[in-house]
Formats: C-alpha cells, structure tokens, sequence
C-alpha cells in the first residue's frame, strides 16, 4: 500500500506526484467497495475472456485490475492492453503487460474480448463519451463484453439523495477525515461528472450498485 494522500489538488487531476503517490491508499478511503467492485470486475471479465483473447485495461493507473486478472490471462494464454495517459500513474504500474500512454479517445483498438472502463468515464470529457463507447463496443468480438463500473445519474427524486448520502456514509465509516471528503468533492468539480446511461451502446445489465455507482456488463451478440 502506498503512503496516505495527504494534499488534495484545489483541481483533482492524476497528473499529480502526491496523487499517483497516494492513489491506491486514497482510492479505498474514498471508496470503501473499492476491492469489493475490482474484484467483481475480475470475475466477470473472467467469463468473457476465450484462450488467447485480448484484453483491455483502459485508465489502468497502476494495474489493480490486471493483477486481479494475472493468473487468468497466464493460464489461457491471453493478453492484457492497459492504456493509462497520467506519467505519474504510468510510473507505479505494478500488473500484466505494457501500459501504453495513449488517450483512450484516440487510440487504434485492436479487436479484443473484453473491454474494462472501471471508474474512467466520469472523467472524460463529456462531448468525447459517446464515440470513444461506440469504438470500444464496435472492435469487441461477437461474445465478447464491455465491463464498466462509474458514477451514473439514472437516479432522480429523493432516492437520489438517499444514495448520494450512502455514498458519503460510506466514506465516513472508512475513518476518513471529513475535511478531506469536502476537500476532495470539491476538487472534483468540472472534472468528475457523473455518466448519463442513455449513452451506452447495446444492452446494459446492471451486476453492481453501491449509492450512486453502478457497473454494468455489456455482452456482443454472437455473430449470425
């Protein structure tokens, strides 16, 4: 475990020594089904991924997925594509395969079995959200998924606020400062928005949900 964030950016951004430095210790103060989720994203990806299939890894910061997915890939034979843009994350990646600094907006897909967005979306821009999901889903092989886990909007009312404050429940039972919590939603502003759900291309089914996240498997059909 890397050392505890101490200095939140008045402008959260990975682009960020201390942030790299801390990411892995502040992601779980934060989020305290972070290991929870990881390890469900995993499990799914397991199911999709054929001998000798491909996967990708797109914001892998430094590898939590890939080393949750390193015995499977080794046993079949199959391959990890981690693309991270953040030097400083780039620096501390610790799991299968190369990271490639490229934008996840503009790389060149390879066809591939299996596509991981854990907790990515909310971060890119949002005009760039539609197209860079259309590429990923178009170059998945028949039978192959998408995996995405991300802060979503779908819920509106009152129980919109339960969850929201189920969301910060969980990060006070963690023992995180509350002063850190406000210091990080406020950084988050105009970087972190959440992900409009009408934007994601073929049939969504729902396997995670903790206050306002949600994660989502989204199958290829298998070729006629």
């Amino acid at each position: 475990m890397t050392d505890r964030l101490v200095n939140i950016p008045a402008d959260w951004t990975f682009r960020n020594r201390e942030v790299a430095d801390g990411f892995d210790s502040h992601v779980r103060e934060q989020l305290p089904w972070y290991d929870l989720a990881s390890g469900a994203v995993a499990h799914v990806a397991r199911h999709y991924l054929p001998e000798d299939g491909i996967v990708y890894d797109i914001g892998a910061s430094t590898g939590n997925i890939g080393r949750l997915l390193a015995d499977s890939l080794t046993a079949r034979n199959a391959s990890l594509i981690p693309l991270e843009t953040a030097p400083e994350m780039l620096s501390l990646y610790n799991g299968p395969g190369t990271p490639i600094p490229e934008d996840a907006r503009t790389h060149d897909y390879r066809e591939h079995d299996v596509a991981v967005l854990f907790l990515v979306v909310m971060f890119i821009p949002v005009p760039d959200r539609p197209a860079l999901l259309t590429r990923i889903y178009d170059r998945l092989r028949p039978g192959g998924a998408m995996v995405v886990v991300d802060k979503a909007d779908e819920t509106c009312g009152y129980l919109a606020t339960i969850l929201r404050r189920l969301t910060l429940a969980g990060k006070v039972a963690t023992g995180t400062d509350s002063d850190a919590i406000i210091a990080k939603e406020l950084s988050l502003a105009g970087i972190q928005r959440p992900l409009d759900t009408r934007i994601l291309p073929g049939t969504p089914e729902v396997f995670f949900r903790f206050g306002e996240f949600t994660g989502w498997v989204i199958e290829k059909p298998h070729a006629d």
